[in-house]
């Protein structure tokens, strides 16, 4: 049964608890497959059968307490502008709480009588506006959900601040001592702090995806059958479509070229500066700058199938995942409000029958209601990891999954497979290739239909020479063999020599060639390492990561590497071979780093208990691991270790004090030692502390 992809906006989305929630009560609706919540964009993306429309989806989300609208899939609708919103009410309570607490001191220095009723009085008339103003988020977000019968973090808070402000009303109106208008303006000062650096975090993760976007053309020159020319947006361009793109001109759509030579600009996607050099045949991809010449690329994939828009959904996808840490404050949050509202009803009757009087009584009871507020658990993890994903963006490697972070730490192991990831993956012939005639036509469209490194690269060196290739039926690549097709009757073969039955004897980097009756053929290639790949190694064995070669070549490519680098290598493993071995090291207890690039690397990065490939790997590569590297260097793979150990130390220490925070300061405040003003600023001194303690990640990944 097909599946279909809804993306619905919801800004009520105020934390974990919400986030629990719409997962928990969309997933057993019938027709819904899945519900996955995105907090950084506010949106929920929902698998479902074709026969639900986006409006039953937005009524399901309805009855569950949440507005919905259903936008545009993919990263690319428009973010709201919820930061200034919250910005100006930081700036409103900010003002109000500095001139409320002026006016505090001289009570506390002494004043009386009418003096202390005047202060009190003209701490209501700025406190009552400025909680009505600044206050709205809370209110808003808590009214939502109580009208929906369902109670979220911002229902405990309201209420504090609601009993705390009109405690000091009734105080003021009555001439009474004491007045708690400094303590809720602060409370809300504080809060919106939080609220204000969570949303400029969220802005921050969402701004490479918005960076990697606004590279893309907005549209592009399609060639039309009657020769004409036409400027078509970029939406709008379809596979099959010829584009002329002029010197200096972004490429809007993916595509090869059919017609001109030119170098491109590929920064974007591989953070190399240096222009490549493109002829015809060529990949050319949306996004990138043409440099020289004008191009004629004949689109294989626009909008939002192109590589660049792929990028940008594996770096929005980042946000989305949720570790084992994540799902321990998602618990925790789940429990949180009931707990709350147990907690000050406990304290409020307790010291009632104690003989403390409503009063006091419920001035404890608020102070807790206050105090209690989980934003300090809930900010530990999602803070950390955002601003540690910002820090590996910015040296080019793409987090897939935030939880990896966590998987990246704990491992052990580090396996590498060699061809285009030890090396660079952009082997060059050795010599004049054995091919001529029919022969090389055949042979170039089996290996224009693999992404191999060794296949792209016989490709590129028999279309250089002018070889046009031969129209080919029956495809089928084997991962670790090679690919096979028919040209007319012929069956050919090109990939390990093994596999076409032949032996070769060079000890390099080779590919057999055979066609039915003719004999095979070897082609010989080099294939440079990748920079930085010794002190990489080196780097991770003093991490705790000692390295060993997985590769399906021959021992004699496998062997010098091996050798050069100074670590063991396992040769000629078919990808199960290599899977096999995974689960070999994992049953002794290891915890594999997989490093990957090839179709036949799939199954090992899947199967490691984390795994980074290159940004040239293949489709099922990327798709299979957790993090992508940028640029030709191996370097990002030990700083993305080093990161993501700093990342959990930090994860750790967050939970740590919002923990500690809670033992403490509950206790103190049920047994009566804390007023409303002191409650407001511990609660937002925690979270302030652990958003804090999250920035230290900004420099993780140097």
């Amino acid at each position: 049964m097909s599946t279909e992809h809804s993306v619905l906006s919801v800004p009520g989305i105020r934390c974990a608890s919400c986030i629990a929630r719409i997962e928990r009560e969309l997933a057993p609706i019938p027709g819904i497959h899945s519900a996955r919540v995105n907090f950084t964009t506010k949106r929920v993306t929902i698998d479902h059968e074709p026969a639900l429309t986006p409006e039953n989806l937005r009524d399901a989300l309805g009855r569950i307490g949440f507005d919905a609208e259903p936008i545009a899939a993919g990263p690319f609708a428009a973010q709201g502008d919820e930061s200034k919103a919250l910005l100006r009410a930081v700036a409103v309570a900010g003002f109000a709480s500095m001139n409320i607490m002026l006016l505090s001191v001289s009570v506390w220095s002494g004043a009386t009588g009418v003096t202390r009723e005047m202060f009190h009085w003209l701490s209501a008339l700025i406190a009552l506006p400025t909680i009505a103003y600044a206050g709205r988020p809370f209110y808003k977000s808590a009214w939502a959900a109580l009208r929906r019968g369902r109670t979220n973090m911002d229902v405990p808070i309201s209420i504090g601040v609601t009993l705390a402000t009109g405690l000091s009303l009734f105080e003021t109106i009555t001439g009474g001592e004491h007045a708690y208008f400094d303590g809720a303006v602060m409370l809300v000062f504080f809060l919106l702090i939080g609220r204000f650096l969570d949303s400029v975090m969220r802005d921050r993760a969402r701004q490479g995806v918005e960076a990697l976007l606004r590279q893309t053309a907005p549209g592009g020159t399609v060639l039309l059958p009657d020769g004409t020319t036409s400027w078509i947006k970029s939406d709008a361009l379809e596979p099959g479509m010829r584009l002329i793109v002029g010197a200096g001109e972004r490429i809007a759509a993916d595509g090869l070229v059919e017609q001109g030579a030119s170098s491109i600009d590929l920064s974007l996607i591989t953070g190399e500066s240096r222009p490549e050099p493109i002829a015809t045949g060529g990949k050319a991809i949306a996004g990138t700058l043409n440099r020289d010449a004008p191009l004629t690329i004949r689109i294989t994939a626009a909008g939002d199938r192109t590589t660049i828009a792929e990028i940008a959904r594996m770096m929005d996808a980042a946000s989305q995942s949720r570790s084992r840490y994540v799902r321990i404050a998602d618990r925790a949050a789940r429990f949180y409000a009931p707990a709350v509202h147990t907690l000050a009803l406990t304290s409020f009757v307790g010291w009632m029958l104690a003989g403390a009087g409503w009063h006091q009584s419920l001035m404890i009871a608020v102070a807790v209601l206050i105090i209690t507020c989980p934003c300090a658990l809930g900010l530990a993890v999602p803070a950390a990891q955002v601003v540690a994903a910002g820090a590996l963006m910015r040296r080019g490697i793409l987090v897939k999954d935030g939880s990896a972070l966590e998987r990246l730490a704990e491992a052990d192991t580090a396996c590498f497979d060699k061809t285009g990831t030890l090396t660079l993956g952009r082997p060059v012939p050795v010599g004049t290739l054995p091919l001529t005639g029919e022969d090389a036509a055949i042979a170039l469209g089996l290996a224009r239909a693999s992404r191999h490194p060794v296949s792209r690269a016989l490709a590129q060196a028999l279309e250089c020479s002018g070889v046009r290739a031969a129209e080919l039926t029956d495809l089928r690549e084997t991962p670790g063999m090679g690919i096979e097709g028919r040209s007319g009757t012929r069956h050919a073969r090109l990939g390990r020599p093994s596999w076409i039955g032949v032996t070769a004897s060079h000890p390099g980097l080779v590919t057999a060639f055979a066609v039915d009756g003719a004999e095979p053929s070897i082609l010989c290639f080099a294939d440079a390492l990748r920079p930085d790949a010794a002190a990489t190694i080196a780097g991770l064995k003093a991490l705790g990561l000692p390295a060993t070669i997985l590769s399906g070549d021959r021992p004699e490519a496998v062997g010098p590497i091996a050798d050069t680098l100074g670590i063991p290598a396992l040769p000629r493993l078919t990808p199960d071979a290599k899977l096999a071995e995974i689960e070999r090291l994992h049953d002794t207890g290891k915890r594999v780093l997989m490093i990957g690039d090839g179709l036949n690397d799939g199954p090992a990065l899947a199967a490691g208990h984390v795994s980074i490939a290159p940004a040239s790997a293949s489709d099922v590569g990327q798709t299979a691991a957790d993090f992508i590297f940028m640029g030709d260097s191996l370097a990002p793979v030990a700083i993305a270790v080093r990161a993501a150990r700093r990342t959990l130390a930090i994860v750790r220490q967050n939970f740590a004090l919002a923990i500690g925070y809670n033992l403490l300061a509950v206790p103190l405040a049920i047994l009566g030692y804390v007023t409303p003003l002191i409650a407001a600023l511990a609660m937002s001194s925690s979270s302030l502390i652990v958003v804090g303690n999250a920035l230290r990640l900004r420099r993780c990944a140097r």
